[in-house]
């Protein structure tokens, strides 16, 4: 007699894996019961060892695990166009944070409305958000829609640092960073039948004190959870913690003794010598923000070390941070990390798609500390599953769809998207999101952001609009 499951996917024509082994299975078929993976194969041996009410027919398509996204800010989503050709200092001081001071909840909830259907859409099952200042929001647009996120509680103490001055708005004691975000780890951390996760998050060197540091580090290690900061994104930031604190951002947290396996550092680009000792030593995980680095012209594929520090061991992971830079498709930002630093080393040996996919999916799983449950398709892992329709041109002729995956494709030809087992995209669009009532919001919001904001000074149309 078969077994039950829940649902069979059937006749996938390439299944890439990533798991132990690394298999490419043709012809493959998936078993899931219970939202987890039951049983992984040849479509023949999977239909007559098991049986489901429902069947999905993924004839031409090719399936991965679902992208991990290590850090994308789900409240940026709707900044779209607000902060471009700004060097790092005017693209936080004089956009992205004065924008971020003008959100209220309704503008988040509306922003990580559209985050949750635009990252599922393109094959994102999670992602490690940085935090704003209404968490609860994102939680409910993002776990209401079925997705996996690792939300956390923006945090900053500084007020003041050589890069600028933070809006009002965003300015918080230490002692109430810290007991904000252990309040959101009480409610939270385990939402929405497990899929939701949270972690302590400083936003930057330049504006965390010290207690700040220590005392979210500490709060994260008591709740067995991860530490997350941008670091070392720009030569800005990284002179400025020079400057303010007589050392560079990685030896910092070396000094304050936070630096460890259970820590993630978005950008990490500019590395004085000794840090990349440290970082190799510590290895936490290190996240590549491709598209925002080229947009903004942070020089992370120039000054980075990412393909080397990875080879030592460190885990390196992938995040579109912010749809400021304008794309939020872990494809494209895997074509981007791939041929940014082939081109930056001049070497075509450097970060082949193989090893890229891992950063999408297994590397960003580790990151968001949930490896032993999602990043790989394997028995006894959560279904987290993506079928890549392959009629679309950009797949064929399709010899070798780890190539194709990385150097060809988009994330708008996913067709099928599954989290622990359910359903979310069919056919390329979200079923538990209304797609169309999102758009209308978004207009309304952004027409409402606007009216709070200098837009003459923050948006650049040097063409004529008539």
């Amino acid at each position: 007699m078969p077994e039950s499951a829940d649902r069979l996917i059937t006749n996938i024509d390439w299944l890439i894996t990533v798991d132990e082994r690394r298999r490419i299975v043709r012809d493959a078929a998936i078993a899931i019961a219970d939202g987890k993976i039951a049983a992984v194969g040849k479509t023949a041996a999977i239909e007559a060892d098991w049986e489901a009410p429902a069947v999905t027919d993924a004839s031409g398509m090719v399936g991965t695990p679902g992208f991990v996204d290590n850090h994308l800010h789900s409240s940026f989503q709707m900044a779209r166009g607000l902060a471009d050709e700004a060097n790092a200092q005017s693209f936080l001081f004089d956009h992205m944070y004065p924008y971020e001071g003008a959100m209220e909840r309704d503008d988040v909830l509306v922003s990580a409305s559209l985050t949750a259907m635009e990252m599922l859409r393109h094959g994102v099952t999670c992602f490690v958000d940085p935090g704003n200042y209404h968490p609860d929001a994102t939680v409910e647009a993002v776990g209401g829609a079925g997705m996996r996120m690792v939300i956390a509680r923006s945090s900053f103490d500084r007020t003041k640092s050589v890069m600028g001055i933070l809006p009002e708005a965003m300015i918080e004691t230490t002692e109430d960073c810290i007991e904000r975000t252990a309040e959101l780890m009480q409610r939270f951390d385990g939402a929405h039948d497990g899929r939701i996760s949270v972690s302590a998050s400083f936003r930057g060197l330049n504006n965390a004190s010290d207690a700040l540091i220590v005392g979210l580090k500490t709060l994260a290690d008591r709740h067995d959870s991860m530490l997350q900061t941008h670091a070392c994104f720009s030569y800005s930031t990284h002179d400025g913690c020079l400057a303010a604190f007589g050392m560079p951002e990685i030896e910092r947290l070396e000094a304050l003794g936070v630096l460890d396996e259970r820590m993630l550092l978005v950008h990490s680009g500019w590395l004085e010598p000794h840090e990349v000792e440290i970082v190799a030593r510590r290895r936490p995980t290190l996240v590549a923000a491709p598209s925002s680095s080229m947009h903004n012209g942070y020089g992370n594929f120039v000054m980075g070390k990412l393909p080397e520090l990875a080879a030592l061991g460190v885990n390196v992971a992938i995040g579109s941070d912010h749809a400021c830079s304008g794309i939020t498709d872990m494809a494209q930002e895997m074509l981007l990390l791939a041929g940014g630093y082939k081109e930056a080393r001049i070497n075509p040996r450097v970060l082949p798609p193989e090893q890229v996919i891992e950063m999408a999916t297994i590397n960003g799983a580790r990151g968001a500390g949930l490896a032993d449950r999602i990043g790989s398709i394997e028995v006894g892992k959560e279904a987290d599953i993506v079928l890549f329709d392959t009629r679309y041109p950009e797949w064929q002729p399709l010899y070798n769809p780890v190539s194709n995956l990385v150097y060809a494709a988009t994330g708008n030809s996913v067709s099928e998207v599954f989290v622990g087992g359910a359903h979310l995209v069919s056919g390329g669009r979200c079923t538990t999101i209304d797609e169309d009532a999102v758009l209308r919001q978004v207009a309304a919001t952004a027409e409402r952001i606007a009216g709070r904001l200098d837009m003459d000074r923050i948006v650049k149309l040097t063409w004529p609009v008539e």
